[in-house]
């Protein structure tokens, strides 16, 4: 049974990330670990100035390299960025690219999102060839530029709104934006305790 979305009840397609999971997850592990032996072993383990280091470290390896993501879900694209989630209503999409990251235009706005790019080697390769025949490397990344693409012509067309009108322009005052609370709490709390430490 295909995922639901709990907020709106429509199907969810997530599109997989291209990079940075493996390095995401080492850096976390390590900062973890950093910070498990700081606080067991307080007397042999690292120091606080290095234990807060490598919290506030680990947070920004979660928030860079394994919080972002993107999925369709019911009417909207969502972008799951590094500090904040974007919600944007499908119709309103008036473009879409998939260059290093991944570029949406809605009204006069651009929202990007690291979780599907493609690396610079491939986009100067996929400049020099010809657009009809992606290579191997960029085939995913086409396929997810193409799918929202027609995900959003689809919901345009059932809305009845044309490219660019002004009801199309209307829809963009619908994209919300929400903050990442937790990894801002836990990168500010790690950040004042860094400095403390240093400077106590």
């Amino acid at each position: 049974m295909p995922e639901q979305d709990s907020r709106t009840g429509g199907p969810v397609e997530r599109f997989r990330p291209t990079s940075g999971r493996v390095m995401g997850v080492l850096a976390v592990l390590l900062a973890t670990a950093v910070v498990v032996i700081g606080v067991v072993d307080r007397e042999h383990g690292f120091s606080v100035p290095v234990v807060f280091a490598a919290l506030f470290l680990g947070i920004v390896a979660w928030a860079a390299m394994l919080r972002p993501g993107v999925w369709v879900a019911g009417e909207e694209l969502v972008l799951r960025n590094m500090l904040e989630t974007v919600r944007i209503p499908l119709a309103a999409i008036e473009r879409v690219a998939v260059r290093q990251v991944l570029a949406v235009s809605v009204g006069e706005r651009r929202y990007v999102s690291p979780a599907v790019g493609r690396s610079r080697r491939q986009a100067m390769k996929a400049n020099r060839r010809d657009a009809d025949q992606p290579g191997p490397a960029d085939s995913y990344a086409v396929f997810v530029e193409e799918r929202i693409s027609r995900l959003a012509e689809d919901a345009r067309a059932q809305r009845g709104i044309g490219l660019l009108s002004d009801e199309q322009l209307e829809l963009a005052k619908g994209v919300r934006r929400r903050p990442a609370w937790p990894e801002i709490a836990g990168l500010v709390v790690a950040a004042v305790g860094l400095v403390v430490t240093l400077v106590a």
